[in-house]
């Protein structure tokens, strides 16, 4: 590698546990969007979710997980699904209604917005460079998990006329990072450069630390739409029974 990556160096099998990423400056930008967002809700409901999903995003970048990043495809994929698919709509479900108003056009756009942000990340080219460049890794993460955090916003606050299209944003959602992941899980070859010397010192062969990857991507976020769209069409039918019964 031309340059230390923001995780630092690939770590050995022994030396995982010792890898924190102690950087004072994310540990305080986290703290203080864990704390502005406590104080914009007063449900206490609320605020627990909150502080939970922020909680969560600390740990995928403080833990040992970071430095593994730097040496399994596979690792970097798991910390993406932990900010994508807990995290995000932990934080999201904790904004209050005021904020999180859904209209069709904005759920819309806020899918495509993840949806390019998702793929153009997992391209080899645009990965590799994350390792060579801070800057592009946390271009990588803001974008992933800030778009991961709007898209879930709109899905999970939607209101009862909006469904059929939180249906199909959240379908088209699921498909496209199953979609991925397939392609990655079934690639007859290592795409990623910048591990092939890396997975092996963890008994895998660049191919192997792929697909795991890949399928690390498409079984839970298909599993979370899916329960997503059921949360939906739960609502609905909510709402249906309550306009009967009156």
């Amino acid at each position: 590698m031309p340059s230390i990556p923001y995780c630092g160096t690939p770590p050995a099998p022994g030396e995982l546990l010792t890898r924190f990423n102690l950087d004072p400056v994310l540990i305080g930008m986290l703290l203080l969007m864990a704390v502005g967002h406590r104080a914009l809700v007063r449900d206490p409901n609320l605020r627990t979710r909150a502080l939970a999903g922020w909680a969560v995003a600390a740990a995928a970048f403080v833990s040992p997980l970071c430095a593994l990043s730097v040496a399994l495809f596979s690792a970097r994929v798991v910390q993406h699904m932990i900010l994508v698919l807990v995290a995000a709509p932990l934080i999201a479900a904790a904004l209050p209604a005021s904020i999180a108003r859904t209209s069709a056009q904005r759920l819309w756009i806020t899918t495509a917005v993840f949806f390019a942000a998702l793929w153009f990340w997992h391209m080899p080219r645009p990965y590799d460079a994350t390792f060579t460049s801070t800057p592009l890794y946390w271009a990588m993460h803001l974008t992933l998990f800030g778009s991961s955090i709007l898209l879930w916003r709109e899905l999970l606050h939607h209101a009862s006329g909006q469904t059929a299209v939180a249906l199909a944003a959240g379908t088209l959602t699921s498909v496209q990072m199953g979609l991925l992941g397939a392609t990655l899980s079934l690639a007859g070859r290592p795409l990623f450069d910048v591990h092939f010397l890396t997975a092996p010192l963890w008994g895998f062969t660049p191919l192997q630390d792929q697909q795991l990857g890949g399928v690390v991507m498409w079984v839970p976020g298909i599993l979370l739409f899916l329960w997503t769209a059921l949360r939906s069409l739960q609502r609905l039918f909510g709402v249906l029974e309550r306009t009967n019964a009156a």
